[in-house]
């Protein structure tokens, strides 16, 4: 996100404050952030919940960020612990980078959704359990001896029980729909009766609800209903005697329009605004894998915009078909996740030698192998940088935040185009799922990306003529012409074996063969981006905290702690890995300690060490989860004190 600091912690506890209220009506107390975790069985339909009350809170103005989790399966078995699906929100009344270390509220649905989940709660946290679910059949399931809604075992929390179901199918009485139907509707009652606790809008539901399902209107004022019956259950029931309100956020935000986006939402956009301000046709060329299929999904929407997408049969041919197209004058896209890289390895390395702009999107995974799907991880750079064969250098962009993505994907486009060059963009499963306010900005904001195509000769022959030569290179980007098949004049080899420095011929010859290595390598290197910016306020910190990618909004955190409890540390955040900014050696030296937080086991921390000889130190975890504040503020200070 673009907006400013505020002084307040990231993670600091809410605050809360009650106000006057007449006699018979519920209090109601402000409180400046809240956690909710919303879990249940996969097919309990938790994430569209999360997603809703996620976009209702956005409206509303809150500072925002999610965490979606759920399993790889299809359909896990219900009412298992692998089966358990979850949606975090974060939301507070300033700004705000993570999607919270621990919620303050749970809800529920299932023994196994309550197990799952339990160890993350604080003391004090609140319970919302659907009872109708625990059962002494899904308790055994899970591993539970007897109900921890009996045994004291919930002591140190606020449990809220309330028979969902039954609430729910009693709801829908008079919609005549099986009990199966109606039970369904159940995430909707859990939504209306959260939407009453945090006062969030529900316009917006009623009309998602009737859009959704325009084509059966009976289950779609089915849901409405449900819905409204847990809003009325939350206004009438005593067992809920407090509601909630946090403000907007109105002083963390920029002036101008915001809509509430995931990172692979933006990653799309970004590429749609990049081609039209390339004045290019977008071509994605892609086959399905997760956490990466989203963008497939929303490109193929968008033909109005010139953009054509191919589901191909394989990972090859995807990335194939992209390559082809940038040889015809398109912006040639391909998405995939850790296990597709490895598979387009190959025609990466045809990109490199034909020197054509591509754009490679790595939406990262836990690995190796299929390893963890849907979980997210940082785990790629090495291979983003060095998984093909031959010397194949490759830039590599990597965005920060999920709103971050779309300005990514602009950066990663014009590297490609200036260059003609293959770019890697390494996002990852926090950053693809996850959300967060983005503010649009204005077409005259969007950087010029126009390229020239070759038209005719560019080179004159000793004998006097006019040829071209589709090596012959830009001075200044080494960049070689980008010519159109089927332009007059413009004809000339195309292929894999290694290109004679002008002519692109084949050729064998070894000095010819360092040549072109050395230039490719070149011009890698010699690709114009920012210096690194550093956020060191006080300018005497002995500790630089160095991130990329996701790390971002937890390292960023995790520093406003640290520096909220006296704490003097320095903190820079890398957007490209290759090449690096001109100055990161400078940086780093500039600071007695170097600590660099990944969700790997220390992939950058190696290639700093390699390129700058700094002992630069690794914070590394690879749970598939995204760092806790908490976490890393320790880390931080133990740094600071060592």
């Amino acid at each position: 996100m673009t907006s400013q600091v505020s002084a307040q912690a990231d993670e600091a506890d809410g605050a809360a404050t009650g106000e006057q209220r007449a006699p018979g009506t519920k209090e109601v107390r402000r409180l400046d952030r809240v956690i909710i975790r919303f879990a249940g069985d996969s097919g309990d339909g938790m994430q569209l919940t999360g997603d809703r009350f996620t976009s209702e809170t956005a409206s509303f103005g809150n500072d925002l960020s999610t965490l979606p989790n759920f399993p790889a399966e299809i359909r896990a078995p219900a009412g298992t612990l692998p089966g358990v699906s979850s949606f975090q929100l974060h939301f507070a009344d300033h700004d705000i980078l993570t999607p919270g270390d621990a919620p303050n509220v749970l809800v529920a649905m299932n023994p196994a959704a309550l197990k799952a989940n339990l160890a993350d709660l604080p003391r004090g946290a609140e319970i919302i359990v659907n009872t109708d679910e625990f059962t002494k059949r899904a308790l055994t399931k899970v591993g539970f001896a007897a109900s921890p809604l009996e045994d004291g075992s919930l002591e140190a929390y606020h449990v809220h029980p309330v028979p969902l179901t039954t609430l729910t199918v009693e709801a829908l009485k008079e919609f005549e729909l099986t009990r199966k139907e109606a039970e369904r509707s159940k995430n909707m009652f859990a939504l209306g009766l959260l939407s009453w606790m945090y006062h969030r809008p529900t316009e917006g539901t009623e009309s998602f609800l009737r859009s959704k399902f325009a084509k059966k209107p009976r289950l779609a004022e089915a849901n409405v209903a449900a819905f409204r019956a847990g809003w009325n259950f939350g206004e009438t029931t005593e067992d809920f005697a407090v509601s909630y309100e946090v403000a907007p956020a109105a002083s963390a935000f920029p002036s101008g329009t915001y809509r509430n986006i995931s990172g692979n939402l933006a990653l799309a956009y970004g590429l749609i605004a990049a081609s039209q301000q390339a004045d290019l046709p977008l071509f994605l060329g892609s086959y399905p894998i997760t956490p990466a299929s989203d963008i497939l999904h929303e490109l193929s929407r968008h033909k109005n915009f010139g953009v054509r997408t191919f589901q191909a049969e394989d990972e090859i041919a995807g990335i194939g078909a992209a390559l082809g197209a940038a040889f015809g004058g398109a912006l040639g896209v391909t998405t995939t996740s850790g296990p597709g890289v490895a598979l387009k390895s190959e025609t990466i390395g045809l990109a490199v030698s034909l020197e054509l702009p591509l754009l490679i999107v790595d939406i990262q995974r836990g690995g190796p192998s299929t390893g963890l799907p849907t979980k997210t991880e940082q785990a790629d750079l090495l291979q983003a940088m060095y998984g093909r064969n031959g010397e194949a250098p490759v830039p590599i962009v990597a965005p920060s935040t999920p709103a971050d993505c779309f300005d990514a994907a602009l950066e990663a486009v014009r590297i490609a185009l200036a260059y003609r060059t293959p770019v890697f963009l390494l996002s990852d499963g926090y950053l693809a799922n996850g959300s967060e306010p983005w503010r649009i900005p204005g077409i005259d904001e969007l950087p010029d990306l126009r390229v020239q195509f070759a038209t005719g000769p560019n080179h004159t022959a000793e004998d006097g003529t006019e040829v071209f030569l589709p090596y012959k290179r830009d001075p200044h980007t080494l960049a070689r012409p980008w010519a159109i098949p089927g332009t007059p004049g413009l004809e000339h080899r195309i292929g894999g074996i290694e290109k004679q420095d002008g002519t692109g011929n084949i050729s064998y010859d070894p000095a010819n063969h360092d040549f072109m290595v050395r230039t490719r390598q070149a011009k890698i290197d010699g690709i114009e981006v920012p210096d690194l910016a550093v956020d060191d306020p006080t300018g005497d910190a002995s500790l630089l905290v160095l991130g990329w990618g996701s790390t971002y909004g937890p390292v960023t955190a995790g520093v406003r702690r640290v520096r909220a409890a006296g704490g003097r540390v320095a903190q820079a955040h890398l957007r490209h890995l290759n090449p690096f900014p001109r100055n990161l050696g400078e940086v780093l030296g500039r600071y007695e300690k170097v600590l660099v937080p990944e969700m790997n086991l220390g992939q950058l921390a190696m290639l700093l060490r390699a390129r700058y000889l700094v002992d630069v130190r690794s914070y590394n975890q690879v749970r598939g989860l995204p760092f806790k504040a908490e976490e890393l503020a320790k880390a931080l200070k133990e740094a600071i004190d060592d």
